[in-house]
């Protein structure tokens, strides 16, 4: 729930960005449970070869192996590697980090219950607060404002590096520990000590949209807050139970991503088959397409945002490029490189760029983003609802 809503992360957040399901553990874990369709995907072939990792698996693995013999720190070795390679993505998880890393992936989560985004002037505010999260129980509302984590001001830092400081990405902080926060609500200002608890997250919410009377065409509304397991299907499910002549609204402002496959699955809840993403690992060029059967014709709305990353991009781009969807918001986050897990001496895990991935339309994301057809800022959600009415979505 505590995923970021906008995010332009430095090298320092990029564990929290990965616990928080960036592309990187998508791909990495799409390897590790077979749920990428590596053998049958038919290959692609790109204008411009993406370029790999600048650190050699190898080189990391024999780092980790000599600490190991001296004694040491295998994890911290290869740390050390990867700082230098300049893998802006690459990072190391002891066992139990990657085993965290893997419980997120099924939806469930260490931390207090609060999804961040940036305000309108430009502040840290607390988008959703997770029922029964203890952010909740300590009386926590949306649109509070977040001024500081344990004394430190965050009011000007990315909002992916707020979430990791409220996961404990960053001190590998247990479910029980303790995290302080100052929280703003108008003129008043007040400290609230919470304990990070084990919380599993609703990836997908479905709601209403405007007046619901028996002559009216109500739209939908879906939000994915990420795409954890089963998350691909409750979307389809959503746009099949939806009433025939209503609009849907799918909200991926502050998805931070999650498994390719789940992506997948919600772009065929709207495409005919086809092709939704092409990516490279090592060179060898390979596709990820739709499952035919999607509704075509119902109208679609995409909210996007500077937090919509990696799996998200992944699908906006494709609706975008097919021409499925008018995309509405500001430009996503840009992380379009593939990371490849590989176990270390020692018992770590070392997950290392190996490429990137490209839309249909043979764009690449990563470091760019993308930008939305109707660039949106504060009222975003109003001026897509109006977009969509005008699509004959209703509203």
């Amino acid at each position: 729930m505590s995923g970021p809503a906008q995010c332009f992360g430095p090298r320092g957040v990029r564990r929290g960005a990965a616990l928080t399901l960036v592309f990187a553990g998508v791909l990495a874990t799409g390897a590790v449970t077979g749920s990428l369709p590596r053998g049958s995907a038919k290959s692609e072939s790109f204008a411009t070869r993406s370029v790999a990792s600048t650190v050699d698996r190898d080189e990391v693995a024999d780092a980790a192996a000599r600490a190991v013999a001296d004694g040491k720190s295998g994890k911290e070795a290869a740390e050390e590697v990867v700082s230098r390679s300049g893998d802006r993505w690459g990072a190391v998880y002891d066992e139990r980090q990657y085993e965290e890393f893997e419980q997120a992936l099924d939806g469930s989560y260490t931390g207090v219950g609060i999804a961040a985004k940036r305000s309108a002037d430009g502040l840290v505010e607390v988008a959703r607060v997770q029922p029964g999260s203890p952010a909740d129980r300590a009386g926590i509302e949306p649109g509070d404002l977040l001024r500081t984590i344990d004394g430190h001001r965050v009011d000007k830092r990315p909002v992916a590096e707020v979430v990791a400081l409220l996961r404990g990405d960053r001190t590998e902080a247990a479910e029980g520990s303790t995290v302080v926060l100052g929280i703003g609500r108008g003129d008043r200002r007040r400290t609230e000590t919470l304990h990070r608890a084990r919380l599993t997250t609703e990836a997908v919410t479905v709601r209403r949209l405007g007046p619901e009377r028996p002559d009216s065409s109500t739209a939908v509304m879906i939000e994915v807050d990420s795409f954890t397991r089963g998350s691909g299907a409750k979307v389809r499910d959503a746009v099949r139970g939806a009433p025939t002549d209503a609009g849907v609204l799918l909200d991926l402002r502050g998805n931070s991503g999650g498994l390719v496959t789940e992506a997948v699955t919600a772009a065929s809840a709207f495409l005919d088959g086809g092709l939704v993403a092409t990516y490279d690992v090592h060179g060898e060029q390979r596709a990820l397409y739709a499952q035919p059967g999607g509704d075509t014709d119902r109208p679609l709305v995409v909210l996007v945002d500077g937090g919509t990353m990696s799996a998200a991009e992944l699908l906006t781009g494709a609706l975008q490029d097919r021409g499925r969807a008018v995309t509405v918001g500001s430009r996503t986050f840009g992380k379009g490189s593939v990371q490849m897990p590989s176990k270390l001496p020692g018992g770590s895990v070392a997950e290392l760029t190996v490429g990137h991935y490209r839309t249909p339309a043979g764009r690449s994301v990563d470091e760019r983003g993308i930008t939305p057809d109707l660039a949106v800022g504060s009222k975003a959600e109003q001026r897509a609802e109006t977009v969509l009415s005008g699509l004959g979505g209703g509203s």
